[in-house]
């Protein structure tokens, strides 16, 4: 690895939201950003910001090992091989009842919320170990506190990465890597207007924009705000495992130890008429 590479970050699912911001912010700051995605008109605005301080983009599907691996392998020969950051953060979301949400679709988010992780993880890896205080960082959610209503699958998926990071965390160290997860709230990107809703209108469920609060923990955050969290996250001395966003969201874990059956109730009070 050559002494002279800037910090690199490779991001998955940065065409647009969390990844899309990630990729900016560390780009203003002087890092190397790789922006890869499936979604390629997305990336073609996004090469565009990042390029004059030598970020790349690539298409990536999560789904496909193969796919991670080309796009890492390319990500290599623009950092020198150097990966100072893994932002595993490509995910999609269906909301709806369970019963009212395809099998299909189901099936769809697990492979690219959960299955895209785990794949990332595995071509990731070489190229973090290889790079001194590297660190693999998951987009998991609040989700992953208590399971959301009408977003069963998806909120299960995210206890996966949760789960995920927890064990990497400790198996990782062995080969001087750290790992850590996001778990966001209610994030104001393109997902809260792109999620299909299999049960009502475009307005109803726990998604909707006009039914988040003005404040508290399940108030509307910028994707900025979980951005700064990354970069936080990479520069951390205490090795903290997950970060809330906002931090208040870190309570309801508190709550839930107390007692599953009370927290419930609460988010049962949340999403009464959902």
């Amino acid at each position: 690895m050559a002494n002279s590479e800037p910090r690199s970050i490779f991001i998955s699912g940065a065409a647009s939201g969390i990844g899309r911001a990630t990729a900016l912010l560390f780009a203003e700051r002087g890092w190397r950003v790789g922006g890869y995605d499936i979604d390629t008109r997305g990336l073609e605005t996004l090469e565009k910001e990042i390029a004059p301080a030598g970020g790349v983009t690539g298409r990536l599907d999560v789904t496909d090992p193969a796919s991670f691996e080309s796009a890492l392998r390319s990500f290599a020969r623009a950092t020198s091989g150097r990966l100072d950051l893994f932002h595993n953060n490509a995910g999609i979301a269906h909301s709806g009842f369970f019963e009212d949400v395809p099998q299909p679709a189901a099936r769809r988010i697990i492979e690219v919320n959960f299955v895209g992780v785990v794949n990332g993880a595995y071509a990731a890896l070489d190229l973090l170990r290889a790079t001194p205080n590297s660190l693999c960082f998951n987009t998991a959610s609040s989700s992953a506190i208590f399971g959301v209503p009408r977003l069963a699958v998806y909120s299960a998926t995210k206890f996966a990465v949760k789960g995920l990071t927890e064990a990497l965390s400790v198996e990782f160290a062995r080969h001087g890597v750290r790992v850590a997860d996001a778990l966001p709230g209610l994030i104001d990107t393109p997902l809260l207007d792109s999620t299909p809703n299999h049960s009502g209108s475009a307005t109803d469920g726990i998604l909707a924009r006009d039914r988040a609060p003005a404040e508290g923990p399940f108030r509307l955050i910028a994707a900025r705000e979980v951005a700064e969290v990354v970069w936080s996250a990479y520069h951390d001395e205490s090795r903290k495992l997950h970060w809330y966003v906002p931090v208040e969201l870190g309570e309801l874990e508190t709550a839930k130890a107390a007692g599953p059956e009370a927290l419930r109730e609460m988010i049962a009070g949340v999403a009464s008429d959902v």
